[in-house]
């Protein structure tokens, strides 16, 4: 267990910083002296040789200087940061009542730290009531939750417009990291310098989004996977969020810049009467002194520590999309079971078409009954066979999405989340169900779940295809009719009930958060689910980016990566079965193609492949990932270490051609540099098409069960050769201790 402390607070010292610490890192905070105005952020980063002695050396020895045409006195960035403060730039809090009541200002403020955990509490004379919570835990990551109550007497509505968790960051964060992208192309990286200003990722797509960044990363200058301090924050919420990080010519008090993030409100979207309570969305921040796989290795680790994470071995999964799309005939669907289960697949997934009129994708959705004209005895024929075989049953769902063309919307069409005047522009002919609504909120609960009852399924891809625009329905509050009222928020929260309501009917019930690909891949949403689809593209090569950048925030064993077929559904690039075979084992590995078409050469390639998977998921799914930095950006290596250091696995993949002939001798990070190891080659992964005259002294050797017996020194600092390869080519590397 990693260390945590705190100082002693049941009556603090206002003189004294209060600080909680965990696994390395530190929150050090100094409460107000008078007892009115919030703490002020001393530190928050690395931890600090003496402890105690050295947080309360901070208040002085940091004491900002005053600038000229400024305050007259040095002013505190707090934990909620705003004008009453000093601070000019973003507010942590905004909100107001019919236009009055803009500034607050705190008092009554508790600060108590027991544990990891630093509580803060407070009041203003406006009638509010505020509780933050900072919670280091065992891998210091920092989770803040904050939440504002309406405590006015008279009936005063207050509208909250923002709540966001903000913390401090030194002026030596001067390079900003972030995410982008779109369908098919998630997770792109992008750098800046850290200037003045907002460095702002507002998402109002009423979903995660595509272009989502998952981490926002400041941290020194030229910081990578190994090197470098960094500092980071996630908005663990699937509606409008934000990230930011900011600064203003003036500093932040005794700091340089601040990095925050938090839910994303629409104009009057939370509206509080008297005794209401507005939780924000959890927000995470992690720093690291060791490079990007230093965040991830304190974000994976926290995460898997959680009780409700998946435990069992994470089955092969055969998805049958691109195999069959909507052509889902009984015996097509058996042999590819047969198929899927001879080559040791462990878990079948039915996806689209299996209900209603939903022969395509222009009609039928909402429709959550088996179609009579497809399936005349209902899916117990498929369901019966793949169970038979030993295989799980898995069944595809899109439950907050409706065509217009439906009996659902034919019947209920005061169902649809839309404004009172018309329908939103369609997005891949669909509209948005109005979870808000009890009666669609009840009636798609029973419908799952009879199912799931009915046909023991055992998981369910829950998919989610477009962008939430013009989300607003027309509502009841306090007695009164809202027409068009914002209702992202709401819809995100009985999105998350839904989820929670079902499975408590079905505790064994695993779900797959997809949402036309990797478009809700966020904390919030894994607090509900068992892992997310990390893209709609199964192309190998574009998939060796986009599970890099994703595992940057999401362990392995959370990211869906399936073989797809040789020429891919969304490039209609051709990919060599090994290096496809390559990328897939990296996450939690599935199919996605039709293996009936198979050459008996390919299903004993995949038939050895699923045993590999078998083998290293182990170590894959529990291990810590490590990336290592190089000067080409044509290669990639990307490696899992086991925490005792006794074993690890690399990919090593050539993307795209380079300018060298020869590529030198790449490092595997993460090893143990005092001992000793054997280096083999697992071809069950995928061989190269070598295009060399000859081969590295290593390779044949790395080939026999025996291996190449290298010192962990050399494997680190130096590293091995690596031979000519070709565009989407690559091996994987099975390092074991000696």
């Amino acid at each position: 267990m990693a260390a945590t402390r705190s100082n002693p607070s049941d009556r603090p010292d206002p003189t004294q910083p209060v600080f909680i610490e965990s696994a390395g890192t530190a929150l050090v905070v100094l409460p107000a002296s008078d007892g009115s105005g919030l703490p002020e952020v001393l530190h928050w980063g690395a931890t600090l040789e003496g402890g105690r002695a050295a947080y309360a050396a901070i208040v002085d020895a940091t004491v900002a200087p005053v600038a000229p045409s400024a305050f007259d006195a040095p002013w505190p960035l707090t934990l909620l940061p705003g004008e009453a403060d000093g601070w000019s730039g973003t507010p942590a809090y905004a909100g107001h009542r019919a236009g009055a009541a803009g500034a607050v200002r705190w008092g009554e403020v508790t600060c108590e730290a027991s544990g990891s955990t630093l509580v803060t509490r407070a009041t203003s004379s406006s009638g509010l009531a505020l509780e933050l919570r900072h919670a280091l835990d065992e891998d210091g990551v920092l989770r803040v939750d904050a939440a504002v109550t309406n405590t006015a007497e008279a009936d005063a509505p207050l509208d909250v417009a923002a709540l966001r968790a903000m913390l401090p960051l030194p002026g030596r964060a001067d390079e900003v990291l972030d995410l982008t992208g779109r369908w098919c192309r998630e997770r792109s990286p992008q750098r800046s310098r850290l200037d003045h200003g907002t460095h702002l990722r507002a998402s109002r797509r009423g979903r995660t989004g595509h272009d989502a960044t998952l981490l926002l990363v400041a941290g020194t200058s030229g910081f990578g996977f190994r090197s470098g301090e960094v500092w980071a924050v996630h908005t663990a919420w699937s509606g409008n969020h934000e990230h930011l990080v900011e600064a203003l010519p003036e500093g932040a008090g005794r700091h340089v810049s601040v990095l925050g993030g938090g839910e994303l409100l629409a104009p009057g979207e939370v509206r509080l009467r008297t005794g209401e309570t507005y939780a924000a969305p959890t927000v995470v921040f992690v720093h690291a002194s060791d490079g990007l796989d230093g965040l991830s290795r304190r974000l994976h680790r926290s995460l898997r520590a959680r009780a409700g994470h998946p435990s069992r071995p994470r089955p092969v999964v055969l998805n049958t999309w691109e195999a069959v799309y909507f052509d889902t005939d009984l015996g097509h669907l058996t042999s590819l079971a047969d198929t899927a289960k001879r080559i040791g697949v462990e878990r079948f997934v039915l996806d689209d078409g299996w209900f209603g009129g939903r022969r395509h994708d222009r009609a039928g959705l909402g429709d959550w009954v088996v179609s009579e004209e497809v399936w005349p005895a209902g899916l117990s024929p498929l369901v019966d066979h793949v169970k038979g075989l030993g295989l799980e049953f898995g069944l595809w769902f899109e439950p907050e999405m409706v065509n217009v063309d439906s009996d659902l919307v034919r019947e209920h069409p005061d169902w649809v989340l839309r404004p009172a005047d018309g329908y939103p522009r369609d997005w891949r002919f669909q509209q948005l169900l109005d979870l808000t609504n009890p009666d669609a909120f009840a009636q798609l609960l029973e419908r799952i779940s009879g199912l799931v009852e009915r046909y023991g399924i055992d998981y369910i891809k829950w998919d989610h295809n477009r962008d939430l625009h013009e989300a607003v329905h027309t509502v009841e509050r306090g007695g009164v009719r809202v027409v068009d009222a914002p209702a992202v928020h709401a819809q995100t929260l009985a999105f998350y009930a839904l989820l929670d309501a079902l499975r408590e009917r079905h505790p064994a019930l695993e779900i797959e958060s997809c949402s036309s690909g990797g478009a809700r891949v966020d904390l919030g949403v894994l607090e509900h689910t068992d892992r997310v689809w990390t893209s709609d593209c199964n192309d190998a090569l574009e998939r060796a980016s986009i599970q890099r950048w994703t595992t940057l925030l999401v362990p392995p064993e959370l990211v869906g990566s399936h073989i797809g077929p040789p020429t891919a559904h969304t490039t209609h690039r051709h990919v060599d079965l090994g290096f496809r075979m390559l990328m897939a084992i990296q996450g939690h590995a599935g199919l996605e193609w039709d293996i009936t078409g198979c050459t008996d050469d390919e299903l004993d390639a995949l038939t050895a492949w699923t045993a590999l998977v078998r083998e290293l998921r182990p170590l894959l799914h529990s291990g810590d990932l490590v990336r290592a930095d190089l000067p080409d950006d044509a290669l990639q290596v990307t490696g899992t270490v086991a925490r005792d250091g006794g074993r690890a696995a690399y990919v090593v993949a050539r993307l795209v051609t380079s300018r060298n002939a020869v590529a030198g001798a790449l490092p595997l990070p993460g090893l143990d540099p005092s001992r000793t190891y054997a280096v083999r080659v697992r071809p069950e992964a995928g061989l190269p098409a070598l295009i060399q005259h000859a081969g590295p002294r290593w390779w044949e050797p790395a080939l026999s069960e025996e291996g190449f017996v290298v010192p962990g020194s050399v494997l680190t600092g130096i590293g091995l050769p690596v031979p000519v390869l070709g565009p989407a080519q690559g091996y994987l590397l099975d390092v074991r201790a000696v």
